[in-house]
């Protein structure tokens, strides 16, 4: 069961840098790009949506949100293409980071924070 696990998060970090690396390419569909950099973007990211940090919900975007955005992504990249791109990211040994995903997440948790903060304080106060 562990090395299942295990395997199975090997394939999904792989698939990670495979949907990165179609969606750069000319053969990939349009609709397939957009939603191929969404995905690759979160999945490179050093910061998560959902910080591990919070029991249960921190691993649900690396157990569900992720293998999911994955799955359609290859389900709209012709068969071809994401072998290709499945053997070559097999090959790399350094993942790349999206630091483009690092800035839209922060732009999405600092106004989060602040609301919660000042709704808080608010609450608090009045």
């Amino acid at each position: 069961m562990n090395n299942r696990l295990k395997d199975w998060a090997r394939t999904i970090k792989r698939d990670a840098h495979a949907v990165y690396l179609a969606a750069r390419d000319p053969r990939t569909p349009w609709y397939a790009k957009a939603l191929a950099l969404c995905v690759a973007g979160y999945a490179l990211s050093p910061i998560d949506l959902i910080p591990d940090f919070i029991p249960v919900l921190g691993y649900l975007d690396d157990a569900i949100i992720l293998p999911l955005g994955i799955l359609a992504v290859v389900k709209m990249i012709p068969p071809e293409v994401m072998a290709e791109h499945r053997a070559a990211a097999a090959l790399a040994e350094e993942r790349p980071v999206s630091r483009t995903a690092i800035v839209v997440i922060a732009c999405v948790w600092v106004p989060s924070v602040a609301l919660a903060v000042w709704l808080s304080y608010r609450y608090f106060t009045g």
